[in-house]
């Protein structure tokens, strides 16, 4: 097996061209040359066709009966011919690719033209006969260094083909080696970007932790538990008496019975007890007031209720009227209440919440920057494994293109992939 020879992607082109040069660069200046040929042949075969039409627009100003339909077919001819000369696009940069394309063009209208020449040439005959002379001439020429452009591409250019082909490829590889440089900074810039968010966002959850500390905001929070469980408690204690609230709310709305305020108060109570509980007075007498009017619905048999439910409910509010069972409770309820609106309403808190809120924003659009961050970084990733993807693949076809053009074993090097 022959030595593998490494070549950096940045020399690669440079050493290609020394060992191909001498096979290369003749065959694609003769392909230029025959092209500036062909596209000189057009140029006589559109000048011969300009003279077709300027003579016979002659001819038909004449009005001649003899020459009159042959002068018309002629002119058409020749502006056929025109149209078409036109349409054939010279090739800027010559590659394998463009003159191959150039021929498909310049093959279709010499194909069609001496169709054309072929069916009215006779017709036109024995008119116009120099004319006609001419332009075939000039005609036979075109078409003879079209047989050279041709025969050019499929004997000699051809070969040539994976060589350009890996010239082109060269070009690209290095194009998408820049893109992954690209890539690799962007890279860098969010993981910085991202390294320093994610700081950010630790002393800030540091910071709000801390002020959580303090021992004013401990005492709310204590606060705050304790009336938690003492909603709890009131829950459990009213439990037997939803169903009846809710029971005698709808005869309420239905019949009536309670005055407005007893009957919004008795909906907090279904609704949110404890919000309802805290703002009765000492004794509750609002609560008390509805149970009283409900025991009374509830003796007169409108409220349809299980026994056994019945009698629990008639139990509890037996025992929160005429036994206060909720004073104590309440009591606790109000106390706690009005020691965390004080201890909420003191300087200190007041600042230590403004604190902690601006903390908590900062700390939600540090995350949300972060978040976005990590999209921007997956897609990049996603690119930039997509980038290396097309470099391997590139440079695999670069290395066997060399090994079938020229029987070299290469080993194409980058700085990634």
């Amino acid at each position: 097996m022959s030595e593998v020879l490494k070549i950096s992607s940045s020399k690669l082109r440079d050493w290609l061209k020394s060992e191909t040069g001498s096979v290369f660069v003749p065959v694609h200046a003769k392909a230029e040359r025959l092209i500036k040929e062909m596209r000189e042949a057009l140029e006589s075969v559109e000048e011969v066709s300009r003279m077709l039409l300027k003579n016979s627009n002659k001819e038909i100003e004449k009005r001649n009966r003899k020459t009159y339909g042959r002068a018309r077919a002629l002119n058409k001819l020749a502006r056929l011919f025109l149209d078409r000369v036109k349409q054939v696009k010279i090739p800027e940069q010559v590659s394998y690719d463009s003159f191959s394309e150039f021929v498909e063009e310049a093959q279709k209208v010499l194909v069609v033209t001496e169709i054309d020449v072929r069916n009215w040439f006779p017709r036109i005959s024995p008119f116009f006969i120099l004319d006609r002379r001419k332009f075939l001439a000039v005609f036979e020429k075109a078409k003879a260094s079209f047989k050279k452009l041709k025969e050019f591409m499929a004997k000699e250019y051809v070969k040539t083909r994976t060589l350009e082909e890996t010239f082109q490829l060269i070009d690209k590889l290095l194009s998408l080696e820049e893109e992954l440089e690209d890539l690799e900074a962007r890279k860098k810039k969010i993981k910085s970007d991202k390294d320093s968010i994610e700081k950010k966002i630790v002393e800030a959850k540091q910071k709000i932790e801390t002020l959580k500390s303090k021992e004013s905001l401990s005492q709310l929070s204590q606060l705050n538990i304790q009336i938690d469980q003492l909603k709890k408690e009131l829950r459990h204690r009213l439990r037997h008496l939803r169903k009846p609230f809710i029971k005698f709310q709808r005869l309420v709305e239905y019949k009536g019975g309670l005055t407005p305020e007893e009957l919004q108060n008795l909906r907090s109570y279904i609704d949110n007890p404890f919000e309802a509980f805290t703002r009765e007075k000492a004794g509750y007498p609002v609560l008390k007031q509805i149970l009283r009017k409900l025991s009374q619905q509830m003796s007169e048999g409108k409220l349809k209720l299980k026994s056994d439910k019945k009698r629990k409910a008639e139990r509890d509010i037996e025992n929160m009227l005429n036994k206060d069972s909720l004073n104590s409770l309440h009591q606790k309820c109000i106390n706690l209440i009005e020691q965390r609106k004080q201890l909420s309403t003191s300087a200190e808190i007041a600042k230590t919440k403004d604190e902690l809120s601006s903390l908590q924003e900062r700390l939600k659009k540090l995350a949300d920057k972060k978040e976005i961050l990590e999209s921007r970084e997956k897609a990049l990733k996603q690119s930039y494994s997509e980038t290396l993807e097309k470099i391997g693949k590139c440079k695999s076809q670069i290395e066997q293109n060399i090994f079938d053009f020229l029987g070299k074993r290469v080993k194409v090097e980058s700085l990634k992939g």
